[in-house]
């Protein structure tokens, strides 16, 4: 293997990650794969003219330009960049350990994907919308990498650099790092049928957190609440007929704060009201409690499908 690769486990696999100097490379992979799955949505998402001549339909200038009320249901794929950040394990009288500039990585294009779903609702005028927007990311930490570290581990003095694997079997959040949004939009002037927008807002994070200290008895394997994030938004509109194409940019940032409950899962729904019944019985987690921090750029591509009441006979459409 070569020097500049670090083979690091996935599911009972591995595979080949970049070493740091080679971040760049891996990033420009990362995009052109990107630009390869925009370019399949465009093409799924143009409208087909069925008539016998074989035309291409052309959407009517007053609803490709000319947005009003309507509801919008999407769907993307993309590619997230996560910063560098400080991973803390604490459990009193055992553990007080951060792991310092944890290089989380993503492999938005393998199972399972980087993929988000939104329905947003624009307002008369079509100036001004909401929108819920549901992404599931992923972050891994690699584990087969030299990480400093300070503090305690297991009662004893942690050693100043480690690989990670020698004292967690898991690290990651890989189904996923899911961020739930309520957020406000804005779109600007357009330019025939395409419209730049842009939006912010916040919501909450409800991972599926795979965690294991290898001393623990058990992982922790199952959906959490784990704390607030809050997302800023950039893209850009291709309006069709009956739907929109866009891509867009993406700042989100998430504070975790995570149980160790040494527990498998199940369904969300379920997970949520064991975290829940465990909060309000004021039990604490056997394993302790992991917080970092994901902070991310991201760039998705997606569509929309468009429902906008028809005008009344006589009226114009907004």
């Amino acid at each position: 293997m070569s020097d500049s690769l670090v083979s690091t486990a996935y599911a009972g696999g591995t595979w080949d990650m970049p070493r740091q100097p080679d971040r760049w490379r891996h990033a420009a992979h990362a995009t052109a794969a990107a630009i390869a799955a925009i370019g399949l949505v465009t093409m799924a998402a143009l409208p087909r003219d069925s008539s016998a001549t074989g035309g291409a339909s052309v959407a009517p200038a007053d609803v490709a330009s000319r947005p009003g009320r309507e509801t919008a249901i999407g769907a993307y794929l993309g590619a997230p960049y996560h910063y560098p950040s400080d991973f803390k394990l604490t459990k009193e009288g055992r553990h007080d350990l951060t792991i310092k500039d944890v290089n989380w990585f993503t492999l938005p294009f393998d199972n399972p994907l980087y993929y988000g779903w939104r329905i947003q609702r624009w307002m008369a005028g079509g100036t001004f919308g909401t929108m819920i927007d549901f992404t599931h990311s992923k972050a891994f930490a690699p584990l087969k990498t030299d990480t400093k570290l300070e503090g305690t581990l297991n009662g004893a003095p942690a050693p100043e650099t480690a690989q990670l694997k020698d004292y967690f079997s898991k690290l990651e959040f890989t189904h996923g790092h899911n961020m739930l949004t309520l957020n406000g939009l804005m779109r600007f002037a357009s330019f025939g049928p395409i419209i730049p927008y842009a939006g912010a807002g916040g919501g909450i994070s409800l991972p599926h957190s795979e965690l294991h200290v290898r001393t623990d008895p058990s992982r922790t394997y199952e959906y959490q609440y784990t704390g607030p994030n809050a997302q800023a938004l950039f893209g850009i509109e291709y309006r069709l007929k009956t739907g929109s194409v866009f891509i867009e940019y993406k700042f989100t940032t998430a504070d975790y704060l995570a149980p160790l409950t040494g527990r498998d899962g199940s369904w969300l729904p379920i997970d949520m009201w064991r975290q829940f019944s465990r909060w309000w019985s004021g039990e604490e987690p056997p394993g302790g409690w992991a917080a970092t921090t994901l902070t991310s750029h991201q760039v998705v591509s997606g569509f929309t499908v468009r429902f906008a009441a028809k005008p009344t006979a006589g009226i114009a459409a907004p």
